[in-house]
């Protein structure tokens, strides 16, 4: 049933958005949202936001419904492929384009919500809406990652990227050939000053270390395999785009927008290549490699068969 709110004689003549959020309590711009979405009427019209009102007018407002954003939703999600299925453990090849979990914000496919789909029961240790999540890889990063299905497993792979004693390999397309081949990038990274959605190499930011060798040069780009020591947000690109060698494709951190639609790409190339831990249980070494998708397949061919 919508909601039935009388404008009161104070009110009288203001817009409807200032009135709408005094009367529900929101913000001028929540309030605005729910007019621009037709949720308000007056006389059996929606009511637009810069409308004025009159005194005893009666809105009737339906607010739409909301998702619980960190709600975990179960569905099927295309590409989500098993590398390593074990009774602790699960290694997923995550598509790009999937989250690990739900967070504020994220209104796609999850890492978590694929499993679920697809009957695997994880570990309930952790916040509900990444339960068995012992680490992460960013929504346009694809590749290897492992998911805990029991308490212990949990625990214990947790403690191990503590630590730093899982192996994390990435394989990134970076811009130009950086120089020298073999190296480390050692600099601290935290929010950026200006943008709130991105990172930066910043003097007060967390302790941040990247081993990288080149492993083919082509001129315009590298293909270069990474060792992370830390993990960080964002690190490789971060760091990469630090030395002015940024991801090739990754607009957000100044790939050249050229280079990238010359390589078909949409997202950084970016790809969580392999993985290797001890085995939570037996200490066994396990050891996930995770093939490069198409499209990262087709920019490194466009560069091996000099067709860029």
């Amino acid at each position: 049933m919508p909601e039935r709110l009388t404008v009161p004689p104070e009110l009288a003549g203001a817009r409807a958005d200032a009135v709408l959020a005094e009367l529900l309590g929101v913000s001028r711009s929540a309030a605005a949202a729910l007019l621009a979405g037709g949720h308000v009427h007056l006389g059996g019209r929606a009511l637009a936001k810069s409308a004025k009102v009159a005194a005893d007018d009666v809105l009737l407002v339906e607010r739409p419904e909301t998702r619980n954003p960190l709600e975990v939703v179960v569905e099927d999600v295309d590409g989500l492929e098993i590398l390593i299925d074990d009774d602790d453990f699960v290694v997923v090849d995550k598509p790009v384009g999937v989250a690990a979990h739900p967070s504020p914000g994220w209104v796609g496919p999850t890492v978590v919500g694929g499993l679920a789909a697809a009957g695997y029961r994880i570990s309930t240790s952790g916040a509900p809406e990444r339960a068995g999540i012992v680490h992460r890889l960013d929504v346009g990063t694809s590749g290897a990652m492992v998911v805990a299905k029991t308490e212990h497993a949990y625990t214990v792979l947790k403690q191990a990227f503590r630590d730093r004693m899982v192996e994390k390999v990435y394989h990134a397309l970076v811009q130009g050939i950086p120089d020298p081949l073999q190296g480390t990038i050692d600099a601290p990274i935290g929010r950026h000053p200006g943008y709130d959605w991105r990172f930066a190499v910043v003097e007060d930011g967390r302790p941040s270390v990247t081993h990288y060798e080149v492993i083919e040069a082509f001129g315009r780009a590298s293909l270069v395999e990474v060792h992370l020591e830390t993990g960080r947000t964002h690190q490789i690109r971060v760091h990469f785009s630090a030395l002015r060698h940024p991801c090739a494709g990754d607009l957000t951190y100044g790939a050249d927008p050229r280079l990238a639609a010359d390589l078909g790409l949409t997202r950084q190339w970016l790809h969580a290549h392999r993985l290797a831990f001890a085995h939570p249980r037996t200490g066994e070494r396990v050891e996930a490699v995770s093939p490069y998708p198409a499209d990262l397949e087709y920019a490194l061919d466009a560069l091996r068969e000099g067709r860029i």
